[in-house]
């Protein structure tokens, strides 16, 4: 009564009472061998849902957790029974432990299905800790509430390889996007206010309410003297100021049109992408055009990602250009006067959440930018605590978002320039599905029923995938210096000559091993093959290093031509403008954080496999001062997240 399936065997008489029989249990008939039972098995696993296997499993508490991976009780802070914050003290603690091994887990050109990096990245450390017995831990994003109610759902994993409870991972987590939504319209909030009232006051009116008399007594804070002395003005005393020099204080002198900060929200809101603000009578005609991004795509969320404590998060905060004033000058969130107040906001939100697999092998979950549009990895705290916790013999698994020409190549450049953190080996994930598209299947559409050569044996297809765009992201992986093993999430429909082809194949590319897996079936059973392949590999020489140290131009032109392959870039007078402005700024040292389509190499979604012979278009340049990057726009790639699904919608009011 309690079991999920039966199985009949052919031919094996016997009377199957209804009373045996759980209501709305599967019943298999099939031919009485070891194969055919276990397909049958198998594909009854295909119709039980993510969140029944959830469910099905009851989490050990976390401080249970806590306790077996050497947490102390004053280091962790509870939210309930599932999930707790972890505090930054623990590195101190930890501070001469020495760091387990650093594996990065990235994919092929994905179809707009996804290729299952996260169940990979999940399957990968339940093998390496619950069957090898190795201390392991796994680094995830948080995912955003846009995809989760989008086409692409949750990104807890799937099968039998996730994190849970699921839901708790999927919706809300532990407030942090919501912190990062409140920080960032803080902002856009103050931006307005200032430039009404510096429209609407004199100059002593406004320093009399930036620098108000308490008790008879007025006083610069910390954050507005750092501001004076930006100024060249090193007095201490309001009273000593000039008049020049209160107004050069009090006037930002906002130009309307060069306002680059949005107001964010975590949904697909499409209609939000362009509004007008201001129109109320009592705004007294300050109208302007601004809109919404998504949350994840915030500055701040990108600087919740890179920053290395308390102190660096806000200070990057202070830094963060908000727009420019009409003599050309970058107005940053300390001219404003918020910086403080967005790190009070953000307190909690910097201390990773500690959560569980299916398993119990312990999970960090923190930050998660897009990989698109910004740089696509989970906190380095987060990677820097669970380095610290497995130790020297163990492994910390994080995960770069979308294909290794994205999410791998900003982790490298990015990532690790702010961590100062080497990693030892790249998965590199692939499915047959993919490789057929890129090897000249037909399209691949979210919602749509797929083709029949992606269900039929098609050897043609996978090999011409396998040696475009597998070979590509292998090489692009071995421009960093670090050995690749390509993990085949394998697929039901899949054939064992396909699988092996792309395993012959992946090894002739360069490869240091290929291995089928079968986490999402069998969890970490499923993936011992490749925890053993990646602990072979990761004991190898690893000689990384950065693919640039050049301007900006330069920088971009090398992204373009040997991690995307285009013969060379496109700047449309705009892009140019920037680059000139931000070199005379003194950005021009900032790594690049390209915004491009994740559906190609290019930046033509349609061009699959390794697309050569183009040129790629930057349309503009913008830079994220605060969290330390340049970011070009690449072709029409938008900043402000995907479409709503209905049908994803009725799904999570059903869970």
């Amino acid at each position: 009564m309690q079991a999920d399936a039966m199985v009949l065997l052919d031919g094996v008489n016997v009377d199957v009472p209804p009373s045996w029989i759980r209501p709305g249990a599967a019943i298999i008939c099939c031919e009485p061998t070891l194969e055919t039972v276990s397909l049958s098995v198998a594909y009854f696993l295909c119709f039980i849902s993510d969140i029944e296997i959830s469910r099905a499993q009851t989490p050990k508490p976390v401080t249970q957790l806590a306790e077996e991976i050497g947490l102390l009780p004053e280091e962790l802070e509870a939210y309930g029974r599932n999930k707790a914050k972890v505090r930054l003290s623990l590195l101190d603690r930890l501070h001469s432990q020495p760091d387990g091994k650093y594996v990065l887990v990235a994919g092929i050109t994905p179809t707009p299905l996804g290729e299952g990096k996260s169940t990979v990245t999940i399957g990968l450390v339940q093998a390496m800790s619950a069957h090898l017995k190795h201390n392991s831990f796994a680094c995830l994003r948080q995912p955003s509430q846009g995809p989760t109610f989008g086409v692409k759902g949750g990104a807890a994993g799937g099968g039998y390889a996730q994190v849970i409870p699921m839901e708790e991972f999927n919706l809300h987590l532990t407030g942090d996007i919501h912190a990062i939504t409140a920080a960032n319209n803080l902002v856009a909030a103050a931006i307005d206010a200032r430039m009404l009232h510096e429209a609407t006051q004199s100059d002593k009116a406004l320093f009399n309410r930036l620098v108000p008399s308490v008790n008879g007594v007025r006083s610069f804070s910390p954050i507005q003297i750092s501001r004076l002395r930006r100024l060249g003005i090193f007095k201490t005393d309001p009273a000593a100021l000039s008049m020049q020099e209160i107004s050069t204080f009090v006037r930002l002198d906002l130009d309307p049109s060069k306002i680059t900060w949005q107001r964010v929200v975590d949904t697909n809101d499409r209609f939000l992408r362009k509004i007008t603000v201001g129109q109320a009578s009592t705004e007294k005609g300050q109208i302007r055009e601004t809109g919404f991004d998504i949350a994840v795509a915030s500055e701040i969320m990108a600087i919740l990602a890179l920053a290395d404590s308390l102190e660096d998060m806000k200070n990057r905060l202070a830094r963060m250009v908000v727009g420019t004033s009409r003599s050309g000058q970058p107005v940053t969130a300390e001219d404003l006067g918020v910086s403080g107040a967005l790190a009070v906001l953000m307190k909690d939100a910097i201390k990773p959440t500690l959560m569980q697999t299916l398993e119990g092998s312990p999970v960090f979950v923190h930050a998660g930018p897009f990989a698109n549009i910004a740089h696509g990895n989970s906190s380095v705290l987060a990677d820097k605590l669970a380095l610290k916790l497995v130790g020297r013999d163990g492994f910390v698994v994080t995960e770069a978002g979308f294909g290794a020409d994205i999410g791998m190549e900003k982790f490298f450049n990015i990532k690790c320039r702010a961590s100062g953190l080497r990693p030892n080996v790249v998965v590199l994930v692939a499915t047959v599905r993919a490789l057929k598209m890129h090897g000249g299947g037909p399209n691949v559409s979210a919602g749509a029923p797929l083709p029949r050569e992606y269900i039929d044996e098609n050897l043609s297809l996978v090999a011409g995938g396998c040696r475009s765009n597998l070979k590509k992201q292998i090489q692009i992986a071995h421009l960093f210096g670090v050995p690749v093993v390509v993990a085949l999430n394998v697929f039901k429909t899949d054939t064992q000559a396909e699988i092996d082809l792309v395993c012959q194949i992946a090894k002739e590319c360069g490869a240091s091993d290929a291995v089928p897996c079968h986490h999402w079936a069998q969890g970490g059973r499923g993936s011992v093959e490749l925890a053993k392949a990646v602990d072979e590999a990761a004991n190898r020489p690893s000689n990384f290093q950065f693919l640039y140290n050049t301007e900006v131009m330069e920088k971009i032109r090398t992204i373009a031509r040997k991690v995307y392959g285009a013969d060379d870039v496109e700047l449309s007078p705009e892009a140019k403008s920037k680059i000139d402005y931000y070199n005379q700024q003194g950005y021009g040292s900032l790594p690049i954080c390209m915004a491009k389509t994740h559906l190609s190499l290019s930046h033509m979604p349609e061009k699959k496999g390794a697309p050569t012979g183009f040129v790629l278009p930057i349309r503009d340049v913008r830079a994220s001062v605060g969290a330390g990057f340049i970011y070009p726009l690449v072709g029409t790639v938008y900043l402000c997240g995907l479409q709503m699904c209905p049908a994803r919608i009725k799904a999570v009011e059903e869970l």
